[in-house]
């Protein structure tokens, strides 16, 4: 008779690892809106650990097991809010694409706080970490917005145009909500996009 120590074991008796306990969506959704609001509040320097762990009723020790430090917290924030990417340009006509770029942009960053916006710049100017965690934010964003013009641009474009776009563009109209305190309507949107943008991005 074999010995029963060494008999295969039955599929129904094989034991498979331990699953650890799964991530809860619930706990990033609260460090993340925890985080935002604070910074809007109190921003970035005044921004700790223990306040996000407070707000958002998670165990510090939870936020960093996601997130290394501040900067990191702040800038996975940053990513989750992030507008959706435009839709991409239909290349029938580059003042169409523009006005179309242009308008998205507005409305992305009129919806933004003024005040998260203050801190992160803020911040930025403080931190090496975080302006780096930021800048890579800013180049993907950049990216969404300028690839599908370049590819279906349907004229020639100046060198650099897409980062023409990007330079422009945004400090424009961050001028116009935070300076002047003026909105982005569609009188505003056709004199960037005819004034500015077409003379600096066209290859004449």
């Amino acid at each position: 008779m074999a010995d029963a120590a060494q008999a295969p074991e039955s599929s129904d008796m094989i034991r498979y690892p331990a699953m650890g306990r799964p991530r809860d969506s619930r706990r990033d959704q609260a460090i993340l809106d925890a985080t935002l609001s604070l910074l809007t509040e109190a921003g970035y320097e005044q921004l700790s650990m223990e306040a996000v762990a407070g707000r958002s009723e998670v165990a510090k020790t939870t936020i960093y097991r996601r997130y290394r430090d501040k900067a990191a917290l702040v800038a996975a924030a940053v990513r989750h809010r992030s507008p959706a990417t435009p839709a991409q340009p239909a290349g029938k006509s580059l003042r169409e694409d523009l006005l179309s770029l242009v308008k998205w942009l507005a409305r992305s960053i009129a919806e933004q706080e003024v005040g998260l916006l203050g801190a992160l710049f803020a911040g930025m100017r403080n931190d090496a970490r975080l302006a780096q965690e930021m800048r890579q934010i800013l180049r993907r964003d950049e990216t969404a917005m300028t690839d599908g013009l370049l590819r279906q641009a349907a004229e020639p474009l100046a060198p650099g145009a897409a980062a023409l776009f990007a330079e422009v563009a945004p400090a424009v109209i961050l001028h116009r909500i935070v300076v002047a305190g003026k909105p982005c309507d569609a009188a505003f949107v056709a004199h960037l996009v005819d004034d500015i943008l077409l003379p600096l991005m066209r290859n004449t």
